[in-house]
Parts: C-alpha cells; structure tokens; sequence
C-alpha cells in the first residue's frame, strides 16, 4: 500500500451513509468514513475488509484511509499502542518465530503463509510432497508480513519484505507459489519474484480433481472485488457455487477482532444455518468461521487434493510451531 496519508479522502465523504448501512462496524458506532476525528480514534475497531471501499458512491478508500491512520498512531507513539494491545501476534510474527527455508529450490517455491499449514498440516505435507516429486517445486515456510502491515508498524513490515526479497533472490526463487489469497495480495509487486495462486499453478501442471462444487461460495476480503482467484478456482468445479453475500467479513480482517470480539463472531451467523456446503480459499477464513459455530465451511483445495481434511482449529498454535522443523 503506497504511503500517501489517504485521510484527506474524507473530506470529499457526503454522509450517505451507504458505507454505515453496509458495515457492522462503522453501524455499531453510528459513523460514516467521512467522520474521520471519530475514525481515527476507533481505527483499531476496524476489519479492514473494504466493504466501504468497494460501495463508497465518491470513491473514497476507506480501507486506505483506516490502514494510515493506523502508520500514523504507531508513528506518533512509537508503537506502545500496538505494542500491548498485539503483543502475542507481534512476538510471532515481527521476526517470524517458524521461518523454515531448508526445503527452498530454484526457481519456483511453495509459499504456504501462515495460518493454511497450522490449520490443514496433512494437507501442507501431502502438497509439498506432491509438488516437489511432479516438478521439483521446494517449500518456504514464512509470514508475509500482512498481519504487522495490518497493525500500521510501516517500518517493521518493509524489513520483513526487504528480506524475505533478499532471501528469495539469493535463493535463485522466480515464482512464489501462494495458498492464501492475503499473501498473495501483499507478497505482489512488494518481491522481485512474481506471485501466483495455488490454483493456477495445478491447473498449469494438471494435478488435482474436480470437485462437485455447489452450495455457497464465501470469498474472502483480498480477493473480493478484483477475483483474480476466481478464474482458476472455477476449472475444478463441477457446479457453479452461489455466493455468501450476508456476511461482511470472517471476523479476522484487521486484526479487529481483538478490540471487538463481539462482532467478530457475530459475522459467522450469518452462515451458521445454511443447509449445505460452504466452500472459501481462505485458511483464515475457515478457522475462524468454523471456531465460531459454521461447522460446514470447507477448503476448497484439500477438496481438490483429496484429502478431505478438516480445519484442526484445536492445534492450530502447535501445527503451526512444527513447520519450523518439517
């Protein structure tokens, strides 16, 4: 996301309240993303998801807006803010505790992020395995570094780049493979290597089965307006799927729900009753939709692997420690 401080945006908001109507968040405390004293004060409140970004009639970026004042209040108090309130995830994620490069190729490389391994770890196993054995295809074990962007540490999240860049380019790496439409999203354009999906890329190398598809389709926040991922998902689907469209977010956008847990899962009810599958790309999205009571929303690509895994949300910490030494 470019620095330019987008909060000017705000000025040009004409208090339709389209964006208030459409997120539960900016609803619950009866502002607009014009409103921007108000805003700044409860930046942390935010998911982030861009629902106002993408319905704004005047074109207003709210997620962009939000997302610096955010850089902003870490600038002007040096982080202590982000420091208490995000300790647990800043102690994981600011020098990535479960970096593993051993398995690194030339070339192309698996980038599994964080949070598809802790949840599907047979799943990770089985496709790295199959990757490398089909075409020669290694695996890093990494963080993106999103989740420290998502918290406004600006200096922090352009050292995790930086060197996961160097790393990469020192490795011979030209294509990072993504699972997570997030790292995907924050990884383009940010690394010298260029940025595919998962999809994509057993499509091109013909692995992996259609699956019957149908029911709900829930995408997740990054992918939601552009469906870069859409196009590739599509091929292993036999039936078309419907879309969720009663459910503004999974609850995890921002890193909001640590400041407002009750509409973090408050989002999933919308889902909680629907008769039949639910299918997303997103591990973030399955996990934490499925801790809060959606027992029937599915990951499309163990689906197409064949290991009809379900989210291990029980050991998901503990999966996530072993990737450091797989």
């Amino acid at each position: 996301m470019e620095r330019k401080n987008k909060t000017t945006d705000t000025a040009k908001c004409v208090h339709c309240h389209i964006c208030r109507e459409a997120c539960a968040f900016l609803s619950k405390y009866g502002i607009d993303i014009g409103d921007a004293d108000r805003l700044n004060e409860l930046a942390y409140h935010c998911f982030l998801c861009g629902r106002c970004s993408e319905i704004c009639p005047e074109g207003i970026d709210g997620r962009g807006v939000v997302a610096g004042m955010r850089r902003d209040q870490v600038g002007q108090d040096n982080g202590a803010f982000v420091n208490k309130k995000y300790k647990r995830m800043i102690s994981e994620k600011k020098d990535y505790l479960y970096r593993n490069y051993r398995h690194v190729t030339k070339g192309s490389i698996l980038f599994p992020g964080c949070n598809f391994p802790s949840l599907y770890p047979r799943t990770t196993k089985a496709l790295a395995s199959l990757l490398r054995e089909e075409a020669g295809i290694g695996t890093v074990y990494e963080c993106c570094g999103k989740p420290i962007a998502d918290i406004g540490m600006e200096n922090q999240e352009k050292v995790i780049t930086e060197t996961i860049d160097r790393r990469l380019c020192k490795e011979g790496v030209t294509e990072v493979i993504t699972l997570c439409p997030n790292c995907y999203g924050y990884l383009s354009g940010r690394i010298s290597a260029k940025v595919v999906n998962i999809y994509e890329k057993l499509k091109e190398l013909g692995l992996g089965c259609r699956i019957k598809g149908g029911g709900l389709l829930f995408k997740p926040c990054p992918d939601r307006e552009k469906e870069e991922w859409m196009t590739d998902i599509a091929f292993f689907l036999e039936n078309e799927c419907g879309q969720a469209e009663n459910i503004q977010c999974c609850g995890l956008g921002g890193n909001a729900g640590v400041l407002e847990p009750e509409l973090s899962r408050a989002f999933a009810a919308g889902l909680k009753d629907y008769p039949g599958a639910v299918y997303t790309y997103c591990g973030s999205c399955v996990g934490n939709l499925t801790r809060n009571g959606c027992r029937q929303v599915r990951h499309i690509l163990p689906e197409i692997l064949g290991t009809n895994e379900k989210p291990d949300t029980a050991k998901s910490l503990i999966n996530r420690m072993k990737t450091k030494h797989l």
